[in-house]
């Protein structure tokens, strides 16, 4: 069932309207039934997965508490007879059967993630796969570590894994943040409802006006890249950023949107991530949700465990305190952006990505000291000039970066990527190569329009809750000026009809 269909649409509208006039207490299972039949649309077996995924954590969790619930009580009623020796062993010992719980489940799902997404068998990766699996790892690990308790109810915790909205393309939301809201009772609010849905349509303005209507320029460069290199290659590199952001952007604005109808609130997954200033930058900005879950999740446990430590011991004595220190780090974050890459495709070429990604982030933490001296002195390096020339190096690294999203083959992204500077074909192309990816006059105006409209969006924050309260505060016709004008412009001209298709969100195949 596609975000973007009447379906979908009416799948909404009718479960929105049956959460606020059912009991209270009937909010929560409604989601349930809600959430596995929008699943069981993308194909009845795969909620076989779903269930493997929630019914193995949940029980681990549930044997992780128990057992720590237990030794807490075992100790407290032999506090009198037992050494601090004989506690502690006990101690260990438990700790090591919890272990043992939390590597036993993770196992038998990241087993399954890894064989769906490396397999050779033709089966079909199910929706969401990657999202849901992250989420139900550190639900996991998180009581493995004590942060919470396990969830008792065992049809709750299948709502967390399976709730609709965020099951395919995320956001990664922590469980004790998604719970507080998740499981109701939530009062019928106008203020989220009117609010949810303005998000929703500005979302499919992205999807439907900007990123599908690019998406049939993008593909047309994807399926030819021999004739189309030099500054076509630039060009639809150029394209493919812009669709993966309102694609991405869109598809969560539309998670978002929807759970803030049913008052329930989401994480936040983008802070404006092409005014980014650096590399560093950007992935603090870009899908927020998955570099928490990797930092929290990969980089921490490996930067710690017994091996990373004894590394370290022996960086600092060997090469000193000051080099020492970083070498463990790095390493920790080449195992992070070497998962990210995996995460996101078995193939090379994602592979390829999330290194390159860890090397100039490295690269970029080795020149800090020496860009920091430089801004000191350089006085017009804190100019607002000298910033848009940062954000646009940026924006060109990012994009050169996503090309390797296009093409499985790495050889054929550097030939696509040499071509750019090395194919003298400017001059007489760069006229004609907006017309070469099947595009014509009126839809690159749209395109015009559509920037310029998320550019302003971004610039005054508006993304989240803040552009809305600015225009809630304005008299009521033009607040429905804005919004029927909004609605009306992806009634016209969204990228659908003959010579377009719909798609699916790029990141609900991953």
């Amino acid at each position: 069932m596609y975000f973007t269909s009447y379906e979908f649409l009416g799948f909404v509208l009718v479960l929105g309207l049956l959460y606020y006039v059912l009991p209270k207490k009937a909010q929560w299972p409604l989601l349930l039934l809600g959430s596995l039949a929008f699943y069981a649309a993308s194909g009845p077996k795969y909620l076989i997965y779903v269930a493997v995924t929630a019914l193995s954590v949940y029980g681990a969790g549930m044997l992780m508490d128990r057992d720590r619930n237990g030794v807490t009580a075992w100790l407290k009623a032999h506090k009198e007879e037992l050494s601090k020796e004989e506690k502690k062993a006990y101690k260990e010992k438990h700790k090591k059967v919890r272990l043992a719980y939390l590597l036993i489940c993770l196992l038998i799902n990241l087993g399954i993630l890894a064989v769906l997404k490396f397999q050779h068998f033709g089966w079909v990766l199910p929706l969401g796969i990657s999202f849901y699996t992250l989420r139900a790892v550190g639900y996991l690990v998180d009581i493995h570590r004590g942060t919470y308790e396990a969830e008792r109810n065992p049809l709750k915790f299948l709502l967390f894994i399976s709730f609709f909205p965020i099951i395919l393309q995320g956001p990664i939301s922590n469980y004790n943040e998604l719970a507080e809201t998740l499981y109701g009772p939530n009062k019928f609010n106008w203020k989220n409802v009117s609010f949810g849905l303005q998000r929703i349509l500005w979302g499919f303005f992205k999807k439907l006006v900007i990123a599908d209507r690019v998406l049939a320029a993008v593909t047309v460069f994807i399926k030819d890249p021999e004739t189309y290199n030099g500054v076509y290659a630039l060009f639809g590199m150029l394209l493919y950023t812009l669709e993966l952001y309102a694609d991405f952007t869109g598809g969560i604005d539309i998670t978002i949107g929807v759970a803030e109808v049913l008052g329930i609130k989401v994480a936040e997954n983008f802070d404006r991530p092409y005014f980014a200033t650096s590399l560093k930058d950007y992935w603090r900005r870009w899908h927020i949700t998955m570099c928490a879950w990797f930092r929290n999740y990969v980089f921490y446990p490996v930067s710690v465990c017994k091996p990373m430590q004894k590394l370290s011991k022996f960086t600092r004595k060997v090469f000193g305190e000051k080099a020492g220190k970083r070498i463990p780090v790095y390493l920790s974050s080449f195992f992070v952006w070497l998962a990210t890459g995996v995460w996101h495709g078995a193939t090379l070429n994602f592979i390829v990505w999330g290194l390159l990604n860890w090397l100039i982030l490295m690269v970029s933490e080795e020149f800090e000291p020496l860009c920091t001296k430089f801004h000191e002195k350089a006085k017009f390096s804190n100019s607002f000039g000298y910033r848009i020339f940062m954000i646009l190096r940026t924006f060109v690294l990012i994009s050169v970066l996503n090309l390797f999203d296009c093409f499985a083959n790495v050889g054929t992204t550097l030939k696509a990527l040499l071509s750019i500077v090395t194919t003298g074909n400017y001059a007489g192309a760069l006229a004609g190569a907006y017309e070469a990816f099947g595009l014509s006059a009126a839809d690159y105006i749209i395109l015009a329009v559509g920037i310029v409209m998320m550019f302003l969006v971004s610039l005054i924050k508006g993304d989240g809750a803040f552009l809305r309260d600015k225009i809630a505060k304005l008299k009521f016709p033009v607040q429905a000026v804005i919004w029927i004008g909004l609605f009306v412009l992806v009634l016209l001209f969204g990228a659908y009809g003959q010579g377009y298709d719909q798609s699916q969100f790029i990141y609900n195949q991953f």
